[in-house]
């Protein structure tokens, strides 16, 4: 078996946290992901403002997904290219990082699992990796 590492993401951050260690090691990486602003106010009847509002917001969109997507390689060059992971967090950028380590051709990363829980501390997130390698290992 590989190194063993659980990884808590969001949006925001990221935990990579080894437990095998007698102290777990654990890194964070923060993302420099814009968060997503709804504009104020409506739709004009007469003009263009809804189709530049339309084009900002898709530009925005296009800026944001580059953003995740060097997020998540900066992820994957933390933990390594072989190893087996834990994934855990509370939204959707679990399953976006899996999509991104899925696209490495000749990876040795093992995806153990992918499980959605709320925010948690460092510590309980910690925990919950070193429960999870030890049934595991």
């Amino acid at each position: 078996m590989g190194k063993a590492i659980g990884i808590w993401v969001d949006h925001r951050q990221a935990v990579l946290i080894s437990p095998k260690a007698e102290t777990a090691i654990v890194r964070h990486l923060e993302s420099d992901i814009e968060p997503h602003i709804h504009s104020s106010g409506g739709w004009r009847s007469g003009g263009t403002a809804g189709v530049q509002s339309i084009t900002k917001e898709n530009t925005a969109d296009e800026r944001r997904k580059h953003q995740r997507h060097a997020f998540y390689q900066e992820i994957i060059k933390a933990a390594g290219t072989d190893g087996e992971l834990y994934i855990l967090g509370p939204g959707p950028a679990k399953h976006e990082l899996v999509s991104e380590i899925e696209k490495i051709k000749g990876s040795n990363i093992r995806i153990h699992a992918v499980e959605t829980c709320d925010k948690l501390t460092e510590p309980q997130i910690t925990a919950k990796v070193r429960e999870f390698f030890k049934d595991q290992g």
